[in-house]
């Protein structure tokens, strides 16, 4: 057994159930899981690795609930820039339709690189096309080989263009084809036990993307697993209109109507939501993956993000793709969250004024938020018993100077910065603010050689 003892913190954010931040406060952890958290002087005084985070302050890992992490490839691209959601993914699939396991393998490790220095700690990613034999496995190892929490959604599309899809039909899979491999992942990686590094769910990319029989044949497949379930839904007005055009439902009412409201079911974005269909997601406990860069990005819309709090929605936030948002930073998102619900709240000619969002709701959504929208209660806050995974910011930067009134709102408020630790499970994934396990600089190196060449002749 291996214990390790994390003290003199200048804050400790909890997320406990009493919010506690404790000052000059630390962690014991024993096997990856916490065994203490108090006052550094009222800890054990000795362990396997001591660690002195004097002048940081030192939070719960942020979980990310949404992402594509292979389109760190094609951040930027022109063509892309200045589009909407449909005219952008007509743009961005034919390039990604160029993808090798390579690209998917080394597009994960960027993605999941930029996110542990941003104190992310356990990602979900939704791979939805699967081209030039390309598998989730790549994925999986990728993720290993950082040392990152991993909800590998097993994507699909399966409706072309030629049946009246979005995607080109070089990208698209056969449904039967879909659900052998969404077994097949399942039974190969699925760990269901409390403090799982890998997690398998089951994905369809969107309605516009997949048929209504694979939609209902996924549901199906993924709760005799027992597995969660994840899809697009209600992004832009465009997709509303093809819902309404297609099926006759709008996109909450289509989802309902092939079993994809529950416990088990998070949505990315749900920006096109009523007050009425708000309250459904709410009693129904089916969760969010709200993503505001990626909406701003994109000009999806604004998410009714104060409704889903106030409503007891599970909501928890998502970077989204890094070519809908060009970046993985989960500080800023949380920072993007809480400025845009405050531009939501702002009153206008027939609004009132809303309530502002503090700096400590949108740590929260980022911690405990995520850890309910992926089903887990192991991760999100530091507690006894709960897994060993915290970042650590060093408060003696140029960001931070003048606000050291209140540290914790620091992280949300001031700037992003890349984080000095991120631990996963009582292991350094990040220390001095630098990935331990893979070379950054040749990662970096390989990553731009791989993203040069899938954009060239386009």
């Amino acid at each position: 057994m291996t214990t390790t003892l994390i003290r003199n913190a200048a804050v400790v954010v909890t997320m406990d159930q009493a919010r506690r931040e404790i000052e000059g406060g630390g962690l014991y952890i024993r096997d990856g899981w916490i065994e203490q958290v108090g006052p550094t002087d009222e800890l054990p005084t000795e362990a396997d690795t001591v660690v002195d985070l004097r002048g940081h302050v030192v939070a719960p890992g942020l979980v990310n609930t949404h992402h594509h992490l292979y389109q760190t490839l094609t951040r930027a691209v022109p063509g892309a820039q200045d589009a909407g959601l449909f005219d952008w993914l007509k743009t961005l699939y034919p390039i990604w339709a160029r993808m090798t396991p390579e690209h998917v393998r080394v597009s994960t490790q960027v993605g999941l690189a930029e996110l542990a220095r941003s104190g992310c700690t356990t990602t979900s990613d939704h791979l939805y096309l699967f081209p030039n034999g390309s598998r989730l496995d790549d994925q999986i190892e990728a993720a290993r080989s950082v040392g990152m929490r991993f909800h590998a959604a097993r994507g699909s599309m399966s409706l072309g263009e030629s049946s009246g899809g979005l995607p080109p039909d070089s990208v698209v899979e056969s449904e039967d084809a879909i659900l052998i491999d969404t077994q097949r992942v399942i039974e190969a990686f699925h760990d269901p036990e409390p403090g799982a590094m890998i997690r398998v769910v089951v994905a369809p990319c969107s309605p516009f993307s997949v048929t209504t029989d694979l939609m209902r044949s996924s549901a199906e497949l993924a709760r005799t697993f027992g597995v969660t379930m994840h899809t697009h839904l209600a992004e832009t007005i465009d997709e509303e209109d093809f819902c309404v055009e297609t099926f006759g439902l709008r996109p909450l009412d289509y989802a309902e109507s092939v079993g994809w409201m529950g416990d088990d079911v998070w949505f990315a974005h749900a920006v096109w939501i009523d007050d009425e269909g708000v309250q459904r997601m709410a009693s129904t406990r089916t969760g969010l993956a709200h993503c505001p860069s990626s909406n701003m990005r994109l000009s999806s819309g604004v998410a009714p993000v104060r409704q889903y709090r106030d409503a007891g929605v599970r909501i928890g936030l998502g970077v989204d793709g890094s070519a809908s948002n060009d970046g993985s930073h989960m500080l800023g998102e949380a920072r993007q969250a809480m400025l845009l619900a405050r531009l939501a709240a702002a009153p206008g000619p027939t609004r009132p004024a809303g309530t502002a969002m503090p700096a400590r709701e949108a740590l929260e959504m980022a911690t405990l938020g995520g850890a309910s929208v992926l089903g887990r209660t192991d991760i999100g806050s530091l507690a006894p018993g709960k897994a060993a995974d915290f970042f650590a910011v060093s408060l003696d930067r140029l960001e931070y100077a003048g606000a050291l009134h209140d540290p914790v709102a620091a992280l949300v408020l001031c700037a992003p910065v890349t984080v000095d630790e991120t631990w996963v499970d009582g292991v350094p994934v990040i220390r001095g603010g630098r990935l331990v396990a893979v070379d950054t600089d040749e990662l970096i190196a390989r990553h731009n050689r791989l993203a040069a060449g899938i954009l060239r002749d386009v």
